[in-house]
């Protein structure tokens, strides 16, 4: 697996499942659950849908000049 989660992206997907999940905790619900989809790939840096369009949020590297 290759990263394709970047800064940004990252720091908003472990929020939003921090987030989400914390309410579903605090509400007793299920759907609190669902928090731990964005929590996990902002984790791993890897998003599964982002793999098969070939999508990445990380900034490509410059070229080096020779």
């Amino acid at each position: 697996m290759t990263a394709n989660v970047g800064g940004f992206d990252r720091v908003f997907r472990l929020t939003l499942g921090l987030v989400v999940m914390l309410a579903g905790l605090a509400l007793h619900s299920w759907w609190g659950a669902l928090g731990a989809i964005p929590f996990l790939t902002g984790a791993f840096r890897w998003c599964p849908v982002y793999a098969p369009f070939g999508m990445s949020t990380i900034p490509a590297l410059p070229k080096a000049r020779i």
